[in-house]
């Protein structure tokens, strides 16, 4: 793989902690990018904003306001992670869909394609801009404007399965499905609209634990311990 898009949990970079960041865990992270980007490989990140807001959770305020406050959370992650990337000698952006003063710089594929030629890793906060629209929506979205190979979903559960682990002790782990699959069965591996989203524009996802040793690094040199999403073929 040349150019991929690596999604990562919110929650699982908060570690045992379950909230804020988990420093080690962020460094972990930033050193199989950095190994990554030493094979000659373009990416762009996106990162959940759970670790600091679960919008949803709350039934006293407005929902379009829930979901800027999730927005600016995922903005706050990207600038954080960013920083521990850039201190083990990555070159790093961050790119919102709106105006953020002096923090970020509005995105912009033709921006993002220079700084990928020039070795540097994109993040993308901010999610789409618009209340409504999660960071799995983003993700798929981003993915797909810059063109990427695949998704590397890196979650705090291993791979997909039939029903949530955490509920069941008994439930089935995939080794490969397809996203028509996800979608009949109502899986969860993203949410409705980044799912249709994938499946309209031909976007397989590998999804994994990120707290597994090395497990980004292994995905993408041929060793996924999780789960392929697959895409129909034209």
């Amino acid at each position: 793989m040349k150019r991929v898009l690596l999604k990562l949990s919110g929650e699982a970079l908060a570690g045992d902690k379950k909230t804020g960041f988990d420093e080690p865990t962020v460094m972990k992270v930033a050193l199989q990018v950095k190994t990554l980007v030493g094979q000659g490989m373009e990416i762009g990140i996106v990162i959940g904003g759970g670790n600091f807001w679960r919008g949803r959770s709350s039934e006293r305020i407005d929902r379009t306001k829930a979901d800027q406050i999730g927005m600016l959370a995922t903005v706050m992650n990207c600038i954080y992670v960013s920083e521990i990337f850039r201190a083990t000698g990555i070159r790093t952006a961050v790119m919102t869909p709106f105006v953020c003063g002096a923090f970020t710089e509005l995105f912009s594929k033709d921006r993002v394609m220079q700084y990928f030629s020039e070795g540097a890793v994109v993040f993308f906060a901010g999610g789409t801009g618009h209340p409504y629209f999660s960071t799995d929506t983003a993700t798929v979205l981003r993915a797909v404007e810059i063109e990427a190979e695949t998704i590397l979903l890196a979650k705090s559960v291993d791979g997909v399965y039939d029903s949530d682990p955490k509920d069941n002790p008994q439930a089935k782990k995939y080794d490969e499905i397809t996203i028509q699959e996800v979608i009949d069965r109502r899986l969860g591996v993203v949410d409705m609209t980044a799912s249709i989203l994938c499946m309209e524009n031909r976007m397989p996802m590998l999804v994994f634990g990120l707290n597994q040793e090395n497990s980004i690094v292994d995905t993408v040199n041929g060793t996924l311990s999780g789960t392929k999403v697959t895409v129909p073929s034209v």
